[in-house]
């Protein structure tokens, strides 16, 4: 049965009804039907100044050379750090190329992603994302807020570096929407595998442009508990009064981002937007909450969002890299000491909290 792309339900609860109407639709996000209407709802309306700018001017961001840095070969390590530190400490963005991430690999994850948000509405929410939880299929925030809602659709799963986790992504998929799924959840264990092999090759580089030892936080990150997010970006006729994703900053350690050929990232750099342009040959990565702290403050983790426009979809693919809660535990004493007490606070709390909880903002 088709479902509406706003529809009536249950009135939401009373701490999210807007005051100045007597009740507070729920919405339903069907891009299939929404990217076409020249009125968009209320709720995604964001407000004047949080609305996208026009032209934000491009972020000049560094193109590193994984390949060179990883070879051992010192020069090119020495100007790498150098270029990183200088991206990180002023707005903590910087792609990398030569990456050694197979480019059929990229290509099956972002088909198989076309193919998973080219479904009816009715087939997508067989993995809909419960109340409380981080994983499954999200369209936009319908149900949790009712304002300021973002222009996309997610589909997220949890991926684990553990050994005894090796098909973890391959069953969740499957589990949510049936055996003729596997091949789509073996695609996605591989690119995230890959995903977790790249990052720390991305962390000695972040080690030896913070000057400690290349294996300093390569070790947090073997056996990483992270996130995988598929995001979707319908086209809208009004791209001028909405955002894909909202301004916020990630909470996790590191963020791997592979744009598709559309524009649409912006970071908040000196009091403006500025644009990363996309470029398929390269990832895109950002620095998260957790390792500012980790970097005592000297690395970024800057606002960010995604807008959308009125003719193309855009799509992405996030990897939110995360240690192992338990991970930390073997070092409070001897390692943290250089760290300072309010870097220390947000660190300690992971080690109490289940990190994961913070991630429904992510890009």
């Amino acid at each position: 049965m088709a479902i509406d792309c706003v529809s009536s339900i249950a009135s939401m609860p009373h701490h999210l009804k807007d005051d100045s109407k007597d009740e507070q639709k729920h919405l339903v996000f069907d891009a299939s039907v929404l990217k076409y209407q020249s009125r968009i709802p209320q709720q995604f309306i964001w407000p004047d100044d949080e609305k996208p700018c026009a032209n934000a001017p491009e972020l000049q961001v560094p193109l590193i050379d994984l390949e060179r840095f990883l070879s051992g070969d010192p020069v090119a390590a020495m100007e790498a750090s150098r270029l990183v530190s200088e991206a990180c400490q002023r707005h903590g963005f910087f792609l990398v190329v030569n990456h050694g991430v197979d480019a059929t690999l990229v290509a099956d994850a972002h088909r198989y992603m076309d193919n998973f948000f080219e479904l009816p509405l009715c087939e997508k929410q067989r993995a809909q994302r419960k109340v409380g939880e981080h994983c499954g299929y999200a369209s936009s925030f319908t149900g949790r807020f009712s304002s300021k809602l973002p222009w996309k659709e997610t589909l997220s799963f949890r991926y684990s570096a553990q050994r005894n986790a090796s098909t973890m992504v391959e069953d969740y998929l499957v589990n949510k929407m049936g055996d003729e799924f596997r091949h789509f959840g073996m695609v996605y264990q591989s690119y995230c595998e890959a995903m977790s092999k790249l990052s720390l090759g991305i962390m000695e580089l972040l080690a030896i442009s913070l000057g400690v030892g290349r294996a300093h936080f390569r070790e947090f990150f073997e056996e990483n508990d992270s996130i995988m997010r598929l995001n979707y970006y319908p086209p809208c006729q009004k791209p001028d009064l909405t955002l894909g994703t909202g301004p916020h900053c990630d909470p996790t350690s590191l963020t791997i981002l592979h744009q598709d050929r559309v524009g649409g990232l912006q970071v908040f750099v000196d009091n403006e937007w500025r644009s990363i342009s996309p470029n398929f040959e390269a990832f895109v990565v950002n620095i998260g909450d957790t390792f500012m702290a980790l970097s005592n403050g000297r690395y970024k983790s800057c606002l960010h969002r995604a807008v959308v426009n009125s003719h193309t979809p855009r799509k992405s693919l996030a990897f939110f890299c995360a240690q192992r809660v338990i991970k930390w535990l073997p070092h409070q004493k001897s390692w943290w000491t250089h760290i300072a007490p309010e870097y220390i606070q947000i660190l300690h709390g992971l080690c109490c909290l289940n990190s994961h909880k913070s991630t429904t903002e992510l890009t």
